[in-house]
C-alpha cells in the first residue's frame, strides 16, 4: 500500500506530508516490512520545510522521500490554521524509541549509522536492554563530506550489503543524512531508512531533550538553543522564526480563501 493510499495528506508550501499518530505510522511501516517493501521516511520539522520552500535543491532531495510526517507543531499548527487535520506531531526523536520496541517484539533488525562520540554504540546498547530481543545488527559513525563522495559513499555501500538491516537509522543532522540515505537506498531496497537528527545523543545522554510539557506546547527549540547557542541561534531566530510567521499568515490566507471561494 502506497502512503497516499494508507494515509490522508496535508500539504503545506507543496510539501505533503501524511497526517496520522505515531502509532499509525508504526503500523504502516511494519506492516510494509512484512511485505517486503521498504522506503525512506523523513520527519519533518520547520527547518526542513524553510529548506523546501527556498531552496530547489532541498525540494529536489526532499520530493524523493516515500514518506514524509510533520516533526514539529509549527507545522500541525500551520496544517490547522488552514483547516486541515493533522492529529499530531510525529517527533523523531520519540519515535525512534516506538521503531526499536516493535522492532523488538517483531523480530526486525536495526542499524545505526551516524552520531558522534560513540552515541550510536551507547544507544545500541542501552536498546537492547530496554527492549528485549532487539536485534542491533551493526554500528557505525562514519566521516561523510555534506555531500558524500563516492568513496565515502562505497564503503557504507558494502556495510549495507552486508548487514542487510530491517531498519536503518541515519543520525547525520539534515540534509547531510537526507543526502546519504539517497544514495544508499537501492542497496537495501527493502529496508525502511529514517534520518534521526541527534535522537543517538538524547538515547545516549549526550544531550538532555526538553521536558514533555516543552515539548507539547512547541517550544523544544528554546531548550536546543540554550543547550547550543552557537550552533543554533542563527538557525533558529534569523531563519525559522521569521519562516514561521510567513508560513502561519500563509495557511492563514489559505482558510480565508477556502471559505470565500
Amino acid at each position: 500500500m502506497t502512503p497516499s493510499e494508507a494515509f490522508p495528506h496535508v500539504r503545506l508550501l507543496g510539501m505533503d506530508f501524511a497526517a496520522c499518530t505515531q502509532a499509525q505510522l508504526l503500523d504502516y511501516l511494519f506492516a510494509e516490512l512484512g511485505e517486503g517493501r521498504g522506503g525512506w521516511l523523513i520527519t519533518a520539522n520547520l527547518d526542513f520545510l524553510r529548506r523546501w520552500a527556498k531552496d530547489h535543491q532541498m525540494r529536489a532531495l526532499y520530493s524523493e522521500a516515500d514518506l514524509r510526517v510533520a516533526d514539529g507543531m509549527p507545522l500541525v499548527w500551520a496544517a490547522r490554521l488552514q483547516g486541515d487535520a493533522c492529529p499530531e506531531r510525529v517527533a523523531g526523536a520519540s519515535m525512534v524509541e516506538g521503531l526499536a520496541a516493535r522492532a523488538a517484539t517483531e523480530g526486525r533488525t536495526v542499524a545505526l549509522l551516524g552520531g558522534s562520540g560513540g552515541a550510536a554504540a551507547r544507544t545500541a546498547e542501552i536498546w537492547t536492554v530496554r527492549y528485549p530481543g532487539l536485534r542491533v545488527l551493526d554500528t557505525i559513525e562514519p566521516w561523510v563530506d555534506a555531500d558524500p563522495t563516492p568513496e565515502q559513499t562505497e564503503p557504507l555501500r558494502d556495510w549495507l550489503r552486508t548487514h542487510q538491516p530491517d531498519l536503518l537509522l541515519v543520525g547525520l543532522g539534515s540534509p547531510k543524512q537526507e543526502r546519504l540515505i539517497q544514495l544508499l537506498r537501492d542497496t537495501a531496497p527493502s529496508a525502511w531508512m529514517v534520518g534521526v537528527g541527534v535522537s543517538f545523543s538524547f538515547v545516549a545522554g549526550q544531550i538532555r531533550r526538553a521536558p514533555p510539557w516543552m515539548q507539547d506546547a512547541g517550544l523544544e527549540w528554546v531548550s536546543r538553543l540554550w543547550s547550543e547557542p552557537k550552533r543554533l541561534a542563527r538557525r533558529y531566530l534569523w531563519e525559522d522564526l521569521p519562516f514561521a510567521g510567513e508560513l502561519f499568515a500563509r495557511s492563514a490566507w489559505l482558510r480565508l480563501r477556502r471559505r470565500i471561494g
